[in-house]
């Protein structure tokens, strides 16, 4: 599988190759306002904006804030955004690496076979002072075709197993987990047999995921390990998937995503939480 994650020098060095390869910008703001002005004033050049909401997404509902897309949705919007079968694609974000983060995992869930995020985002990128541009792009038709499921998916009853029987990783911030605040949703807590494991401690202050040993380290004091699954979650699976994407790069096979998140496993009343 391709390594997860790519360098800025890494990534100005492919650009300047005889075959490039498809860099989408998915700035997002939780909350707004949109992110495609910033994209027109200033992207990486010949990056194609894609909005979290309406491309990566299924509407909001019973399936929680951020569902998975509909494939044929989804496919039409990666080939309108020139992403073809057999050409790397580079995704980034404004530096959270969160919504980056969530179209790499959709792009590797719909059997793309070569996605990579920029480290650091497009902070790193500006901070590198390599070269932007302004305006919009319009790519070339891709010809990605979309395989769903190809990266393990979790739904409510696979997330109380995985708690119950491996390394359930509930990733927002300690406050929310302990049921103390609960910010967006109408419900606080957590899925009972979760472990707390921020998804800002899996990253520096310039927002560069930490170095693989130390990510091992944090995984190995949530209870990760090689014998046991381990799955994410978070308020809607979107931060959830910087969590998966760290997984990886530290080696962990098969890190398992519950989409739906908390904001589906309250939509049952009969599912438990958890306050502590």
């Amino acid at each position: 599988m391709t390594e997860p994650l790519i360098s800025v020098p890494a990534l100005a060095e492919a650009l300047a190759s005889a075959q490039p390869p498809t860099v989408l910008d998915v700035r997002f703001r939780l909350g707004g306002p949109p992110t495609r002005p910033d994209y027109e004033a200033s992207h990486i050049p010949g990056a194609m904006f894609v909005d979290l909401d309406k491309d990566l997404c299924g509407p909001p509902g019973g399936g929680g804030r951020h569902p998975l897309p509909d494939p044929a949705a989804f496919q039409q919007t990666m080939r309108a955004a020139g992403v073809c079968q057999d050409r790397p694609v580079v995704v980034y974000d404004g530096g959270e690496c969160q919504a980056a983060a969530r179209l790499w995992w959709t792009l590797r869930w719909a059997g793309h076979p070569s996605v990579r995020v920029l480290d650091g985002g497009f902070a790193a990128w500006r901070a590198g002072k390599r070269p932007v541009e302004p305006g919009t792009v319009t790519p070339p038709a891709g010809d990605f075709t979309v395989r769903p499921g190809q990266l393990p998916v979790l739904d409510a009853a696979d997330a109380a197993k995985v708690a119950a029987n491996g390394v359930l990783l509930d990733v927002r911030v300690a406050p929310r987990y302990r049921g103390e605040t609960e910010p967006i949703d109408r419900v606080a807590g957590h899925i009972p047999g979760a472990v707390n494991l921020p998804a800002t401690e899996l990253v520096g202050p310039d927002g560069h995921l930490l170095p693989v040993p130390m990510l091992k380290e944090r995984f190995a004091a949530a209870g990760v390990t090689a014998d046991r699954p381990v799955g994410a979650y978070c308020g809607s699976g979107v931060t959830a998937a910087n969590t998966v994407l760290a997984l990886t790069a530290a080696g962990v096979t098969d890190p398992a995503l519950y989409v739906g998140s908390w904001s589906h496993w309250i939509t049952d009343p009969d599912r438990p939480v958890a306050r502590s």
